[in-house]
C-alpha cells in the first residue's frame, strides 16, 4: 500500500480487495481508493463521471474506488496501529438532511494483512461503532452525518476471518477511527490547527498511546544524521524485504517476525525523497537504484 495526498486529494494506491459505501461502491478488486475535496456548491450531473476524471488525470485505470468530501484535505488525518491504517475527513454540519450543509465524515480502512469478504464487511460495522462513539465524546447528539462513507481494504493472503471489536484487527479499527474521527473534527473546526495532514502512530514506547508525529520538534531528529529528510519519517515501502536495508527479527509483544529496519538511511537521503514526492507511483526498486 502506498498512499500521498495532492492539495484536494488522498490517493491510497495498492492490489486490494476492497468493499465501499460510497460513489458505485459494492466489494471487487481495486487498485485505487480516493478521497477527494469538492466545492461546498458542488452540483455534477454524474459523480462517478467526475471520479473516473479525477483517475484519469493520473493515469490511473478506473479500479477504483472514490469519496467526495467538502472538507479540506490539509484536516487529514492518518492513522498507523500496526498493520491498520486508517484516512478520516470528518465534517459534522449536516446531521440533518440539509443540502446546504454538505460536510461529511469519510473513512478509509487499509489492513496490510489480508482480511476475508466477510471481515471487510465487518470492517464498516466496526468503523462506524467507533465514528459514533467518536460523535458521543465529542458531545454531539448524533450518530453520523446523512453522507459518511467507508471504505474498508486489504492486501495478500487472507490472515483474518473476522473484524469485529473482539478481534485482533478490529480492536486496531475501533481504536483507530475512535480517535481518527475526534482529531478530524477538531482540526475541520479549527479546535486544533494544523497546516497539512496529521500523522498519528498507536506506539508502545514509554506510555502506550496515539503519538502525533510532526517533523517540527520531532523528539528523535536526528535518528541518522544532521540535515536528513523527514518527509518519509514512515516508508510507504514497509516492509521491503531487501535484506541490504534490514531483516525480519522476533517481536516478544506481537509473537511474529517483523521487519526491522531502523539503520535503514534511504528515504532520509534527500535526492531520493525529494524523487519520490515528485514520483508517488515510483517502484522500491527505482527509487532505491537512483542516483
Amino acid at each position: 500500500m502506498r498512499y500521498y495526498y495532492t492539495k484536494n486529494t488522498l490517493y491510497v494506491r495498492g492490489n486490494f480487495n476492497a468493499v465501499s459505501t460510497g460513489v458505485d461502491g459494492g466489494l471487487r478488486p481495486v487498485s485505487t481508493i480516493l478521497n477527494h475535496t469538492v466545492p461546498a456548491d458542488f452540483d455534477h450531473d454524474d459523480p462517478l463521471v467526475y471520479i473516473q476524471e479525477l483517475l484519469a488525470k493520473r493515469g490511473y485505470e478506473n479500479d477504483a474506488f472514490g469519496l467526495l468530501t467538502a472538507v479540506w484535505m490539509k484536516n487529514l488525518c492518518v492513522l498507523q496501529y500496526d498493520y491498520i491504517t486508517v484516512f478520516v475527513t470528518a465534517g459534522v454540519t449536516n446531521p440533518n438532511p440539509d443540502p446546504t450543509k454538505p460536510h461529511t465524515i469519510n473513512i478509509i480502512v487499509v489492513s496490510g494483512e489480508g482480511l476475508s469478504d466477510a471481515a471487510l464487511l465487518e470492517t464498516i460495522i466496526t468503523a462506524t461503532e467507533a465514528k459514533a462513539h467518536a460523535l458521543r465524546l465529542l458531545g454531539r447528539d448524533f450518530t453520523g452525518t446523512t453522507s459518511d462513507a467507508v471504505v474498508a481494504a486489504s492486501e495478500g493472503d487472507v490472515v483474518h476471518t473476522y473484524a469485529g471489536t473482539y478481534t485482533e484487527p478490529g480492536k486496531r479499527i475501533y481504536a483507530a477511527v475512535l480517535h481518527g474521527v475526534m482529531e478530524a473534527v477538531k482540526r475541520h473546526e479549527d479546535t486544533v490547527v494544523r497546516n497539512r495532514p496529521s500523522y498519528f502512530i498507536y506506539s508502545r514506547y514509554g506510555e502506550e498511546g496515539w503519538f502525533e508525529w510532526m517533523k517540527e520538534g520531532c523528539p528523535y531528529y536526528p535518528c541518522h544524521f544532521e540535515g536528513q529528510s523527514c518527509d518519509f519519517c514512515y516508508c510507504p515501502f514497509y516492509p521491503c524485504g531487501d535484506e541490504n536495508l534490514g531483516e525480519w527479527i522476533d517481536s516478544t509483544s506481537l509473537g511474529t517476525k517483523i521487519w526491522a529496519c531502523s539503520n535503514c538511511e534511504m528515504l532520509h537521503e534527500t535526492r531520493r525523497a525529494r524523487y519520490l514526492k515528485e514520483h508517488p507511483d515510483a517502484t522500491f526498486e527505482e527509487v532505491r537504484d537512483y542516483v
